[in-house]
């Protein structure tokens, strides 16, 4: 039985650890190549090493036009083109909205907004050359309701699914599906098990980050050929309460 993603090429930011990190795992084991994009650049050097030469590591900072083309070129001269883009990369900032500052709030939606809008630009004609391809752009719970102190991550991670839908609108024609996860909370470094171990999920525990990468994987894969310009929610049931 063939791997659901043999000769298909993949770009995963944020990919060095966490829910980034087992993306890449999946992937590489259902045959897929990968550039991991990271600027945590000896844990992404490290993990391409433990898998293979199916996997290389660029350094990726996904504010940086310049970090995106080169990215795209490794993709292309390492492994022949680019099939996949996984938005993962991310800040998280808990601040109240009356002590935010717009510097801070600038950095927040640098990364976690622009930087996936340049990643959709940089992608598409690489895509177009294959005839088609699959971003998957990586939002949040918070971008589906907030919390108190949420302020300028719930703003990215909202808007992440207005960019999300409108990227599908125009890049269908070129075969490109573009979709967004949301992640509810997972066990990482980003979000660390809370006091006393309670946890906002209705199955009143935090997801492992190979559970919500999963999620993230089906969406990518021609599993999910008719899968357009969605949203699907990962977060344990927690939207429907305790």
């Amino acid at each position: 039985m063939p791997y659901r993603f043999e000769g298909k090429v993949a770009i995963v930011t944020g990919g060095a650890r966490g829910q980034g990190e087992q993306i890449v795992r999946a992937l590489a084991r259902e045959g897929c190549s990968v550039v991991i994009g990271d600027v945590l650049d000896d844990l992404g050097k490290n993990l391409a090493d433990e898998l293979g030469e199916s996997v290389v590591h660029a350094h990726l900072d996904v504010t940086a036009p310049s970090d995106w083309a080169d990215a795209v070129a490794l993709a292309t001269s390492a492994f022949g083109g680019l099939d996949i883009l996984v938005n993962n990369a991310a800040v998280y900032r808990r601040q109240l909205l009356e002590d935010e500052t717009l510097a801070e709030l600038d950095k927040v939606l640098d990364v976690n907004l622009h930087g996936p809008f340049l990643g959709i630009q940089a992608v598409v004609p690489a895509m177009r050359a294959r005839q088609g391809g699959s971003i998957v752009n990586v939002s949040s719970l918070a971008g589906t309701t907030s919390y108190a102190a949420h302020g300028s991550y719930s703003m990215s991670k909202w808007a992440l699914r207005g960019l999300t839908r409108t990227a599908a609108i125009e890049l269908v024609s070129s075969g490109i599906r573009v979709n967004a996860v949301l992640p509810g909370n997972l066990r990482t470094t980003m979000s660390p098990t809370t006091a006393g171990g309670e946890t906002p999920t209705g199955l009143k525990r935090q997801a492992d980050p190979s559970e919500t990468a999963n999620v993230a994987v089906f969406l990518a894969s021609d599993d999910a050929s008719f899968v357009n310009g969605t949203d699907v929610v990962a977060d344990g049931g927690s939207l429907l309460g305790w």
